[in-house]
């Protein structure tokens, strides 16, 4: 199974704490693909107030909703003011997830943004990331410095564009998606379904 996501993303990393379930309750293999969800944000970041501007959205309201949806799940969640570009954070976890006992990343990113208010743009934060979950910090700089993973970063946002997806989290399964953060029974459902029909071809959505 492919699960579509971004850092930057809370649906995504409400999704994620239920991707682990199910990886506890079910034999499958997942596959994460990663999507540019706001690439054109700078280094600095960008303040949520202008991200949200012109949709009328209630922020301290998003952030109390979101609080209520991650404690019910179990997961830690703070109060940020931007989002920032999550590439080089994608480019880490793609590498990470090369290296053995690296299975905490996902979780590690996810919390220094959405727990931590961290910019996860910045090298000294990726490291002290890799530091958190003791994979190796000599090479983990020399990939994001050197950019070494690049385009296998590249190759998960064409496929995205391959496959239409346009919003994350997304869940393929052979010639099936799932698009949103959905509850866990639905997940379950999904998983179920998708293993009992047969596979396209072309194993495309």
């Amino acid at each position: 199974m492919e699960v579509f996501t971004d850092y930057v993303c809370p649906w995504c990393y409400l999704n994620a704490a239920r991707i682990e379930r199910l990886k506890r309750n079910y034999a499958i293999d997942v596959r994460w693909v990663y999507f540019p969800l706001h690439p054109e944000t700078p280094p600095e970041g960008t303040p949520l107030v202008q991200l949200f501007a012109g949709r009328n959205l209630d922020i301290e309201a998003m952030h109390s909703r979101l609080k209520s949806l991650m404690d019910a799940e179990g997961l830690p969640y703070g109060v940020r003011t931007h989002t920032y570009n999550s590439r080089l954070a994608q480019e880490l976890a793609k590498w990470a997830e090369t290296q053995p006992g690296s299975d905490g990343i996902h979780d590690a990113l996810f919390q220094a943004y959405f727990v931590r208010g961290l910019n996860i743009s910045r090298i000294d934060v990726l490291l002290d990331v890799v530091r958190s979950v003791n994979i190796p910090e000599d090479a983990a700089r020399e990939v994001l410095e050197k950019r070494t993973f690049k385009e296998a970063v590249d190759a998960d946002w064409a496929q995205a564009r391959q496959y239409g997806v346009t919003a994350v989290p997304t869940l393929v399964s052979g010639s099936y998606a799932l698009a949103g953060a959905q509850p866990y029974e639905t997940l379950e459902r999904f998983v179920r379904q998708t293993a009992l029909q047969p596979q396209a071809e072309d194993d495309t959505v």
